[in-house]
């Protein structure tokens, strides 16, 4: 809903000020929102970096005809390498994310989530499926790459919501019961 993907039945939503319902997810992603979906939705075949050019690219309004413009893509390429960093991939820099472990490819989708430069991160049960110890570092991990950014995630593990929250929204069919700091 917030991301564009379904409209609506009532309401508006803002970004910044602007109403961006109505708009395809694409748009209101250019206008600084990203989000995250609870299944990754990466390219299997591709590597973590061409996964994470495919996203900057993208970003930058190239979208499916991309491949032809690899050569001039110098800030993508340096951006992309950016981002692999920061999500701790660069030693898998060249592995095909198909072959990443689950944690792994939990990072990378993150990396594609953030790799256009949102300012605001939707994550969808972003520690879902993941053991405690992959939890407690995934958790690290979103801390470090959403510094200066507004975080909104749908969460069922308290541990994780805690971890991340500065402040936290009760939410039960679309209306707020409860707004509080943790």
């Amino acid at each position: 809903l917030i991301s564009g993907r379904f409209a609506p039945s009532a309401g508006q939503v803002l970004l910044n000020g602007r109403r961006i319902d109505g708009l395809p997810p694409y748009r209101v992603s250019r206008l600084g929102l990203a989000r995250s979906f609870q299944v990754s939705n990466l390219f299997g075949r591709l590597s973590a970096l061409e996964n994470l050019r495919c996203a900057v690219l993208w970003h930058l309004g190239y979208r499916y005809a991309f491949w032809r413009f690899l050569a001039g893509a110098h800030d993508a390429n340096a951006r992309a390498e950016e981002v692999l960093r920061m999500v701790r991939l660069e030693r898998r820099r060249d592995v095909p994310a198909a072959s990443l472990t689950y944690a792994e490819q939990r990072a990378l989708e993150i990396g594609v989530t953030i790799a256009g430069g949102a300012d605001v991160i939707l994550l969808d049960e972003p520690t879902a499926g993941m053991s405690r110890s992959e939890t407690a570092r995934f958790v690290e991990l979103i801390r470090e790459i959403t510094v200066g950014k507004t975080l909104l995630t749908v969460e069922h593990d308290m541990g994780v919501v805690f971890g991340l929250a500065d402040r936290i929204a009760v939410v039960v069919y679309g209306e707020v019961i409860a707004f509080d700091t943790p």
